[in-house]
């Protein structure tokens, strides 16, 4: 099946092929992890509603899920949020240095939420 745009009907489909989770052995731990989607959206919410972030678990589930989708994972992240918390998202997303240099498309276009950005810069940089 060949996926040219991610919709209602196809993006579960567009999921499980691209699933690759070693320790998963039934379908009940393929949807725990597509739970991860759920648990990012509604902490980027929280953050646009109260100016709280919770960087390292946001982090924390951004690396699993790019570990368990590989290069699906920012397609499946970008028709999973809302596009209202895309800024934010894509502050995450460069942070960890996802976001695919090509092809160009209209993910190259969103901004980064600049205080997510800064902060993530600030936060973990320093660490280093």
């Amino acid at each position: 099946m060949i996926f040219t745009e991610l919709n209602e009907d196809n993006y579960m489909m567009f999921a499980i092929k691209n699933y690759s989770n070693l320790h998963a052995s039934t379908k009940d731990d393929f949807f725990d992890d597509m739970k991860r989607f759920k648990y990012i959206k509604r902490l980027l919410r929280r953050y646009k509603k109260t100016g709280i972030l919770k960087y390292s678990l946001v982090i924390n589930h951004f690396i699993i899920i790019y570990n368990i989708f590989q290069d699906a994972a920012t397609p499946l992240l970008f028709f999973k949020i809302d596009k209202d918390l895309w800024p934010v998202m894509k502050s995450f997303i460069v942070y960890l240095n996802r976001l695919p240099e090509f092809p160009k498309c209209y993910i190259h276009d969103i901004p980064v939420d600049e205080n997510c950005h800064r902060s993530l810069q600030l936060i973990y940089d320093e660490k280093e």
